[in-house]
């Protein structure tokens, strides 16, 4: 790991402490700065959930990529840095269907009390959130928090004033890269997964998020939503490049 790279890419220069304002300022600077992108899937190049695939792609080719990625990278990132790091198995949650284990990559930052932390689930909360249910986040006009679900943990979040629910699910057994291999394989080459359904990348922002579904790209500033149709494979590669830093 050439953590003087990685955090550059990121643009962090803050310090390299192992500390609850440390984490939450790099996990901040990660996700204004790598999209979560399935691109590499739909151009056929194999996605691998090993350190140095990672760390090649999004340091340095200036990429983005999803969960087992973006994941991956950053808790490379903080163990350099000195931070005690697990990555655990989590179970999407879409309505009433649960997905399987190690359908998603999450982490556990342990401090003062054990964090979770994910910077690989697109549009989702931005700062580490202890597991106890005592703390609520505020990002892009839904709260968070994490917490008891049933016999599992969830990260749970609402919109406005609905009610809460679970956006995925996790258990604290620690996890090792190569676990999330079959599923990372799967997600990339099933028909059934979505990641091979659509072209996406997207990218927060400190007022809102960037997102690009094949040739729609939308602008979410606040209350403010534009929405632009690109017309040719020329608009949607010079907008992945202008808006993404994306160079395929």
């Amino acid at each position: 790991m050439d953590l003087d790279r990685a955090l550059a890419r990121i643009g962090y220069d803050g310090d390299r402490v192992p500390t609850l304002g440390a984490l939450a300022a790099l996990q901040r600077a990660f996700l204004l700065s790598v999209p979560f992108e399935n691109l590499d899937i739909h151009l056929g190049r194999p996605i691998t959930v090993a350190g140095d695939h990672a760390f090649t792609k999004i340091v340095g080719a200036g990429r983005g990529g999803f969960c087992y990625e973006c994941n991956g990278l950053f808790a490379d990132m903080l163990t350099a840095i000195g931070f005690t790091v697990t990555m655990l198995s989590a179970r999407m949650v879409a309505g009433d269907r649960v997905g399987v284990p190690f359908d998603h990559m999450v982490l556990r930052v342990d401090l003062d009390r054990p964090y979770l932390v994910d910077v690989g689930n697109g549009e989702s909360c931005r700062e580490p959130l202890p597991l106890d249910d005592s703390t609520e986040s505020r990002a892009e006009g839904r709260t968070y928090r994490a917490g008891v679900h049933e016999d599992a943990l969830a990260l749970w979040f609402r919109d406005g004033h609905d009610e809460w629910a679970p956006r995925f699910l996790f258990d604290l057994a620690p996890r090792h890269r190569e676990e999330f291999a079959e599923r990372c394989h799967h997600h990339q080459t099933s028909p059934e997964s979505h990641f091979t359904q659509k072209r996406l990348a997207t990218l927060a922002t400190a007022g809102g998020r960037l997102t690009l579904v094949e040739r729609q790209f939308t602008v979410r500033d606040g209350d403010r939503c534009d929405v632009l149709d690109l017309v040719s494979d020329d608009e949607w590669h010079r907008c992945l490049h202008d808006r993404f830093g994306i160079v395929l």
